[in-house]
């Protein structure tokens, strides 16, 4: 063999072995990211959920993907996680939508809506709809990335020291709201705030707020609501409320695509793991409530009080939508969506359980 010959197969091995150990030390990798959650250490159901992502996302990547989370109580910012993740302090954040409409308007609508879709529906919306499309729409200019991350189903309308009877009930009131149910009853006269999950309990026993409302009887009972406030109201402000797994759009484009990919599907299926979790407990809750809190009075909103809520919601929807064409895009696209989903819940739902009212004695 010649020398050249020599030198050039010499050559082209140094540059397989290089080649060879570039791609096994990339395949090796560990990639860290950091997560903030609004709640606080330990929160039941929530916070379960990004730590059964961060487990999940570990054990597909065969530990290529490791995920540390900090509570409110360490990072003490539980409505900073936009801020959080958007400046790339923390790669991920476990949210909700809605709590940043002070910051970006058209995020409340990816959380739920008042009067609108349940979970089955909200998620086909998100999935097989316009959803995610339209919510990267109004996160991808801060950089940000959203994805749905568990969903509570059904909430209860809230915790009330005082009967509601009339809409005249509603003005003065103060009650933890979040969302657009927080506009809708501040445009009756109410008096919403937001407060984090921690200080529930401490702001209506001081008489700061004089009603709440957090999820229902999955995470409402050991919260101890029932001792101050009695009457507990069923839902129509949030049929379907969806958390928010928030990612940092430079930490995603950085990683490899098996561990994006890695990373969407332990959010998606830890997301669906929580509406089982939460669906479970509100039942196996709801179920021994009685017995146990015999003091505790349910109660459904009056139907001319219903009827104010909902006018009042119409009147907001058709005002934001003519403000912003996003918003707009946004609304019509629920709209249109659940006018065909709707349909079938009501052929099949709704009409199983009427069958099954119809033959129960």
């Amino acid at each position: 063999m010649n020398s050249l010959k020599f030198t050039t197969l010499v050559a082209a091995a140094a540059v397989t072995m290089t080649t060879f150990s570039m791609t096994s030390t990339a395949a090796d990798r560990v990639y860290k990211l950091k997560m903030a959650e609004t709640w606080t250490t330990n929160f039941p159901i929530f916070g379960d959920a990004p730590r059964n992502m961060a487990r999940i996302a570990d054990e597909m990547s065969n530990g290529r993907l490791k995920i540390t989370i900090d509570s409110a109580n360490k990072h003490k910012a539980p409505f900073g996680i936009f801020d959080m993740v958007r400046s790339g302090q923390y790669d991920i954040g476990h949210s909700a939508s809605y709590y940043w409409k002070g910051k970006v308007a058209n995020t409340l609508y990816f959380t739920t809506m008042p009067f609108g879709m349940t979970a089955p529906e909200q998620y086909g919306w998100f999935y097989e709809g316009d959803g995610m499309k339209l919510m990267e729409k109004v996160y991808k200019p801060f950089g940000l990335l959203s994805f749905p991350g568990g969903n509570t189903g059904m909430q209860m309308g809230g915790w009330f020291k005082k009967e509601i009877n009339t809409v005249d009930d509603l003005k003065g009131l103060k009650m933890r709201i979040p969302g657009f149910a927080g506009e809708v009853l501040a445009k009756l006269g109410a008096k919403p705030t937001n407060i984090p999950p921690g200080e529930l309990y401490t702001a209506l026993e001081r008489n700061t707020i004089d009603a709440l409302e957090w999820v229902g009887p999955s995470l409402d009972l050991r919260m101890g609501f029932h001792k101050i406030a009695p009457y507990y109201y069923t839902g129509w402000h949030e049929p379907a409320t969806e958390l928010q797994f928030l990612v940092n759009e430079r930490t995603w484009k950085r990683l490899p695509d098996d561990l994006r990919e890695i990373l969407r599907v332990s959010m998606k299926l830890s997301a669906y793991d929580m509406y089982i979790q939460s669906y479970h407990e509100s039942g196996v809750n709801w179920a021994t409530m009685k017995t146990d809190f015999p003091n505790i009075q349910v109660k459904t909103f009056p139907t001319p009080v219903l009827k104010a809520m909902k006018q009042a919601n119409d009147e907001l929807l058709a005002e934001a939508a003519a403000k912003d064409p996003l918003t707009k895009e946004i609304l019509d696209s629920q709209k249109e969506y659940l006018k065909t989903a709707r349909i079938w819940t009501d052929i099949s739902d709704r009409a199983y359980l009427d069958s099954l009212d119809s033959i129960s004695e």
